[in-house]
């Protein structure tokens, strides 16, 4: 049955997936009894809000600090209905205060730490360029190294497991086939719109945007880099969204790191992780009679209601 194709995005949580398209997000949950609990809600984006959001560069601003915050309320609700009342999901204050921390954290370790340590090699890198290539590469080898050490935990294997579940979902539904267990299985967990692309992307775009801006102190570094990080981010989304909308030379060049690095931070899902993704997945579809319907795809409870 053909149908028509919607833009579908997702995310691993823990013990489960959670699956958006323009106006809905859905998370699906594997509980400790067994039984897959899908939660639903509406999502209304900025961008119908303001026409000039919707354009080149502002757009890419506007998902990427919507993704942020339905990424930590969904890591949130995951760990609550997965974990058991002793989580607590973050309300109020907690969640924009939790959020506001873990960007600081991250611009921190990724942005300002590598432009700090980089200055000292200022004497055997003499053009700013060299020392903005060597930036990048510091930044990409304290990324990679983050990447590595967390892979080795077990509860974040799970999630990489998950990952790889969101990845074969949104395929098998690109591809037009039915949205069972059986079909899905054969997918790559590798994907063009990962999130784990993007950030590759934004390593290469910083490099090349900042080396306009010479090699002044350390501070205005600090502060131009802080400054551009909206620009940086609006740029890779534009790059990303080539990538995964065009099939030629070019967009396989920029894909590919992203590929490879996914290699990392996506396993290969079991196949009651990928029937959570499909749950989730489905969830977010329009109501329609496929061959396999939410309840098929499940093949367990499933329960409804907003988070």
């Amino acid at each position: 049955m053909s149908r028509k194709r919607h833009n579908i995005g997702g995310q691993a949580v823990i013990e489960g997936v959670m699956m958006r398209n323009d106006s809905q997000v859905a998370i699906a949950i594997r509980r400790e009894e067994g039984f897959i609990t899908v939660q639903k809600k509406t999502f209304h984006s900025l961008a119908k809000s303001c026409r000039i959001l919707k354009w080149p560069l502002f757009r890419g601003v506007v998902i990427f600090i919507e993704a942020l915050v339905l990424g930590f309320q969904s890591l949130s609700f995951s760990a609550t209905e997965a974990l058991g009342e002793e989580e607590e999901e973050l309300k109020g204050w907690e969640l924009p205060l939790t959020l506001v921390i873990s960007l600081a954290a991250g611009v921190g370790l990724f942005i300002l730490l590598p432009t700090v340590l980089i200055g000292f090699l200022k004497r055997w890198l003499e053009t700013p360029f060299l020392l903005y290539v060597g930036e990048g590469l510091l930044r990409l080898a304290i990324f990679l190294g983050y990447i590595f050490a967390v892979s080795r935990w077990h509860e974040i294997e799970r999630v990489f497991q998950y990952h790889g579940a969101e990845h074969k979902a949104i395929a098998c539904y690109e591809a037009g086939g039915p949205l069972t267990v059986e079909h899905a299985r054969g997918f790559s967990t590798l994907h063009r719109r990962c999130g784990t692309n993007f950030l590759l992307v934004v390593m290469v775009v910083s490099i090349l945007l900042f080396s306009f801006f010479g090699w002044p102190s350390p501070w205005q570094r600090i502060l131009t880099r802080l400054l551009l990080l909206p620009v940086v981010a609006g740029v890779s989304y534009e790059v990303i969204r080539l990538a995964g909308a065009k099939d030629n030379l070019l967009t396989k060049i920029i894909s590919q790191p992203g590929l490879w690095l996914q290699l990392l931070t996506t396993k290969t899902p079991t196949d009651d992780q990928l029937e959570v993704a499909l749950c989730a997945l489905q969830a977010v579809l329009p109501a329609v009679k496929t061959e396999a319907g939410i309840d098929a795809v499940a093949g367990e409870r499933a329960t409804a209601g907003t988070f």
